[in-house]
């Protein structure tokens, strides 16, 4: 199967599965009466949010067409599909090399432009569209959070309410990998699994997956032992009700609150760590992170060559806030222990 033909079929999944959680949630009161509370609280950071994610998704939908390239004269190879992002510029939206925001002619040297006025946020040393590298970056920032906090949540939840809640042998053998893991620098051993498994996205957030699930367990092992000395749970356990039952009825619902707060931070702290990674050379192509890399030698430029870095941090900078805050807002809401009234 081609890659962009499962680009495609990933992204029709997440919209499917989106779309039946919005209608499930419709249907409760207590998720639609949240729903309104996170979008009367945070209404810019939520809109924000969303137009990341919508950007992600229209750069994962992709198809090969024909189309004459009208820059070039030339046609597009039939196997080189575009996506919906790519769609929004020209074929051939290059210029030989640096030239400022909407510039009339080359930052070095003066020579004309091929599409002068056009390039919003300039271009690198390779002529390519600053706009549209920030816009491919997205997709990658939300691939590096979500798959990664994908792999991290459900096997901490997995190892932490196991050692928590059974104790004896289970807890000893999960504390002592806990402990292994924690005491090996997790920078080091990041860069040791990138290097051994590859660079590609599957594989670096596979990497981050495997450094990054200790301290989010350590959290669940401490609340579960907490939970299994609750009335509730101990008048379950009287009356016979199987542990998985008790785990799945009265354990996991009390640590869903910790779900959300740790994706927020897993998520900010994921993004970042691609850009270390990139600084060190071993970033994803395409990053956020690699053009902050590519753009810091730049600064040391006469002049200074400063769109590149701006439009790379800034979109970091605003992804990353923007999450923050709705993270903020949809723990407020979903753990009773922190509601207050509306002001």
């Amino acid at each position: 199967m081609e890659g962009y033909i499962f680009s495609n079929l990933v992204a029709l999944a997440l919209v499917v599965s989106a779309g039946f959680a919005l209608a499930t949630a419709r249907r409760s009161d207590l998720w639609r009466e949240a729903g309104r509370t996170i979008a009367r609280r945070r209404p810019i950071a939520l809109g924000v949010v969303l137009l990341f994610i919508a950007i992600g998704l229209l750069d994962s939908v992709a198809w090969v067409d024909g189309a004459k390239d009208g820059a070039s004269g030339g046609t597009l190879s039939e196997t080189q599909p575009r996506t919906v992002v790519d769609r929004f510029f020209p074929a051939d939206f290059k210029e030989r090399s640096y030239s400022a925001p909407l510039a009339d002619a080359e930052f070095y040297g003066g020579a004309s432009l091929r599409y002068p006025g056009s390039h919003l946020l300039g271009t690198d040393i390779l002529g390519r569209d600053v706009l549209h590298l920030t816009l491919k970056g997205v997709r990658i920032a939300l691939l590096i959070g979500g798959l990664t906090s994908l792999i991290v949540i459900p096997l901490a939840l997995v190892f932490g309410i196991s050692a928590g809640y059974f104790g004896g042998r289970s807890d000893d053998v999960i504390f002592f990998i806990m402990s292994t893991l924690n005491s090996i620098p997790s920078l080091l051993l990041l860069i040791a699994l990138v290097m051994v498994l590859g660079r590609g996205p599957v594989q670096v957030c596979f990497a981050m997956g495997v450094t990054s699930w200790v301290g989010f367990c350590r959290v669940v092992r401490g609340e579960t032992l907490k939970l299994r000395e609750l009335d509730y749970v101990q008048a379950a356990r009287a009356l016979g009700v199987s542990n998985a039952r008790i785990l799945v009825r009265h354990i996991l619902p009390n640590v869903t609150h910790l779900v959300v707060i740790t994706f927020v931070l897993l998520f900010s702290g994921l993004v970042l760590s691609e850009a270390i990674l990139s600084y060190l050379g071993i970033g994803i192509d395409g990053s956020w992170g690699q053009m902050i890399d590519q753009a810091r030698d730049e600064l040391s430029r006469d002049p200074i060559v400063w769109w590149n870095l701006l439009a790379a941090s800034g979109a970091l900078f605003c992804l990353i806030l923007a999450v923050n805050f709705v993270g903020d807002a949809v723990r407020d809401v979903l753990d009773p222990r922190t509601v207050r009234e509306d002001v």
